[in-house]
């Protein structure tokens, strides 16, 4: 059985740094295609950004391009949402998810964690 949990989350004033993990249980992280995503109150749920099962891709929603570092450590099997210069919409749960295909785009997502709060408020 597939499990994730994210960790990380909290309250942190506009322009901070929050570091975000994911740490997979059950079953060997490097060999999936991972992805993070991020739901609103009252919205559809977004994707932030992803890794491709190999590693050498990595793509990012446009609105975090820039601030926001995907990275995985299969030592650890977690992988890791580095965000920084956080802006008030950034605001949300994020959770991450198994891809269920070797590329982001190609991917389906299950498996998902039950999400950790993030408040950029000041």
């Amino acid at each position: 059985q597939l499990q994730l949990v994210e960790s990380g989350g909290g309250l942190v004033q506009p322009g901070g740094s929050l570091r975000l993990s994911c740490a997979a249980s059950g079953f060997s992280l490097n060999s999936y295609t991972i992805g993070w995503f991020r739901q609103f109150p009252g919205r559809g749920r977004e994707g932030v950004s992803c890794i491709s099962s190999s590693g050498a891709i990595t793509d990012y929603a446009h609105s975090v391009k820039g601030r926001f570092t995907m990275s995985r450590d299969n030592g650890k099997n977690t992988v890791y949402l580095q965000m920084n210069s956080l802006k008030p919409e950034d605001t949300a749960i994020y959770q991450c998810a198994v891809g269920d295909a070797d590329t982001c785009h190609r991917s389906d997502f299950g498996s998902w964690g039950q999400g950790t709060q993030v408040t950029v408020s000041s």
